[in-house]
């Protein structure tokens, strides 16, 4: 049968293995999240906040769903597409650094990879730190682009366009739309304490 977006994404929801559990619990968090925000501060009950939060969830999802291939210690769909980075690379030293130092120590990069998807996806799904999870992102998506630049079947156009949906992002930090970053603002201005770099 030819896949169509539906039913991938009802394989995707009912796949019967732990993530799967995870990921649940992760998209309860967030509308958990939405409705408490909304609850708190009733400016945030409009449809730009609204079309926000779906939008930065499913950018999240999108990380989370990235990172499920990466599990430990299950590492060798990552090293092929490292091997494609020593080969493609547009910037000649980053194909050396992976290849000197990231493949032959991929029990070490490996879950280092794996975590920081991990942790893109949690922050921009909760809408917690959304603008340090942004910046990981774009970090991680830069990688890539540069990375797979000339790789067979890529389009590079693909990874840059999610360095420009991280930046906006950064410049503009989702959480705070029905999102943790709301209610961690809303407690530190309450308390005296800045943390608005981080929550914006």
């Amino acid at each position: 049968m030819r896949p169509n977006p539906a039913d991938d994404v009802w394989a995707f929801l009912t796949k019967p293995d732990w993530p799967t559990g995870v990921f649940w619990l992760l998209l309860a968090g967030s509308l958990a999240t939405a409705l408490a925000a909304a609850a708190r501060r009733p400016e945030q009950r409009t449809p730009r906040h609204a079309a926000i939060w779906l939008l930065r969830l499913i950018v999240g999802v999108l990380w989370w769903q990235q990172s499920l291939w990466k599990i430990p210690p299950n590492y060798d769909g990552l090293v092929y597409w490292m091997n494609q980075m020593v080969q493609h690379a547009a910037i000649p030293a980053q194909g050396d650094l992976v290849a000197r130092v990231v493949v032959p120590n991929i029990a070490v990069f490996g879950p280092l990879v794996y975590l920081t998807e991990v942790a893109i996806g949690v922050s921009l799904m909760l809408g917690l730190c959304s603008r340090l999870g942004a910046l990981a992102g774009a970090a991680m998506a830069a990688n890539l682009w540069l990375g797979l630049y000339s790789a067979p079947g890529e389009w590079p156009w693909t990874y840059f366009f999610l360095i420009v949906i991280q930046l906006l992002f950064l410049v503009d930090p989702p959480g705070r739309s029905l999102g943790a970053d709301v209610l961690l603002l809303l407690r530190s201005r309450s308390r005296g304490l800045a943390l608005a770099w981080v929550v914006g």
